[in-house]
């Protein structure tokens, strides 16, 4: 499957121009018969210089696993460092009354369990984060490159929003199913005083209690939360992208310094994470009080809460979550710029397609 993803790669709207340098060298003015000469020498020497550019080929199996690999870094250490703010916004979650904010609930936290409490649930959280992140993050460019082909240059690009989100969703899905066990984990250490305090001690215990159920209950939750939370941070962030280099960003982003476009990421990202964190903040109410109770269902959970209880937290977790996904795309995309792996500006209107709309002569 991977090397028939590979080859359609090559052909790819998505794919980075700067590769395409070494076909429209070879098949440009220059080489043509019926055209005057051109500076052949020019032209290879472009051509040269693009693919001594990056260190693989788009689409091809080590950029994909070194996509994997930066979904990795962006997802567990980002998860990890702000355990803190998510261990009280469980908290709050599931124990609105004894919690009843954000400074509160770190004020009480720190009075009862001193400052190493609030590491808490961090060995599951970046266990399962990772895994998430490399499925997140590796499956996002395949299930891009398939789809695109599917759909076409001229469809790619006017459906490039719906393409995004059907990539990220397809991703996602897979990235749950891998985070769910670890995720089960951490609420129980985080949630239930006294039930323990590390995952050597948390999975054992979970397994002896309720089976393999224990660990995959949560998945179901973990769908309606994830998936329209990942949907909507890689849609809203390319699309923030291509805006920012728009209508805000004064030169293309190809005479913008690799630090330059790494401060547009940052920006579209955290705009990103805002919207992640409301579209997804009912469910991840629910997923935190599912895995902390015994026997109850996803459905009587919702019931329980109500609408006012699924939205107790969320100021913590809009700056959670913002902080987290704008980290994110920076470390994700300085892992492309570090291996050199191809990283394709914001899309632009086919040739094809704007003869059709009378856009060129």
């Amino acid at each position: 499957m991977f090397s028939s993803v590979a080859h359609l790669a090559r052909a790819n709207p998505f794919n980075a121009p700067h590769l395409q340098l070494v076909y429209d060298g070879l098949a440009g003015p220059c080489s043509s018969p019926s055209g005057p000469p051109g500076p052949p020498r020019r032209s290879r020497n472009l051509a040269a210089a693009a693919v001594e550019e990056y260190s693989c080929e788009y689409g091809s199996m080590k950029f994909y696993a070194l996509c994997g690999f930066g979904g990795v870094l962006s997802c567990g250490l980002t998860h990890t460092a702000v355990v803190p703010l998510d261990l009280v916004k469980c908290r709050m979650q599931v124990d609105p009354q004894k919690y009843k904010g954000i400074f509160n609930g770190f004020s009480v936290t720190l009075k009862e369990d001193g400052v190493r409490g609030l590491a808490k649930g961090w060995a599951p959280t970046f266990i399962g984060y990772s895994m998430q992140g490399l499925c997140k993050f590796g499956f996002y460019e395949v299930f891009k490159v398939l789809y695109s082909n599917m759909l076409g240059e001229e469809n790619t690009y006017l459906w490039r929003t719906s393409l995004y989100l059907a990539a990220s969703a397809s991703a996602e899905f897979f990235a749950d199913i891998a985070l769910a066990p670890m995720e089960a984990a951490k609420v129980r250490i985080q949630t239930q005083p006294g039930y323990a305090n590390t995952l050597r001690d948390a999975a054992p215990k979970m397994y002896k209690e309720e089976g393999i159920n224990a660990f995959y209950k949560g998945v179901a939750p973990l769908w309606m939360r994830q998936i329209p939370y990942t949907m909507m941070k890689f849609a809203c962030f390319e699309r923030t992208v291509e805006a920012l280099y728009k209508f805000v960003v004064p030169k293309p982003r190809s005479e913008c310094s690799k630090a330059e476009q790494l401060v547009v990421t940052f920006v579209a990202g955290y705009i990103a994470g805002v919207f992640c964190a409301i579209v997804s903040h009912p469910a991840d109410s629910v997923v935190s009080v599912l895995n902390k109770e015994k026997g109850s269902s996803a459905s009587q959970v919702l019931q329980r809460l109500g609408f006012k209880g699924v939205w107790k937290g969320l100021f913590a977790r809009i700056i959670m979550i913002g902080t987290l996904t704008a980290l994110q795309w920076f470390i994700y995309d300085s892992v492309k710029v570090y291996f050199r792996l191809p990283r394709p500006p914001p899309p632009e209107m086919p040739e094809s397609l704007k003869k059709k709309l009378g856009l060129t002569q």
